[in-house]
Parts: C-alpha cells; structure tokens; sequence
C-alpha cells in the first residue's frame, strides 16, 4: 500500500512540475527565417 501512495505522489508531483514549466509561458525566441543549407558529400 505505501508503494502505491509513493507512485501517485510521484506522477502528481511530476505532471504538477510539468504544468508549472508550460505555465511559465512560451519563450521568446525565434526561429531563423533562412533555411538550413546542406548539402550530401560526393559518393566515390
């Protein structure tokens, strides 16, 4: 019985750290609007 209340402790406290980050808000940076140029090496 006591590792079950441990195991619903746990998920409560990990999904309320997991609401708490996502609450903190959208962070502002931003994504490049340039494209990542690759390019694929010469088969020999």
């Amino acid at each position: 019985m006591r590792a079950l209340i441990a195991a619903t402790t746990g998920l409560v406290l990990a999904f309320a750290l997991v609401l708490a980050i996502t609450a903190m808000g959208q962070q502002t940076g931003r994504t490049s609007p340039k494209p990542l140029l690759t390019t694929v090496p010469a088969h020999p």
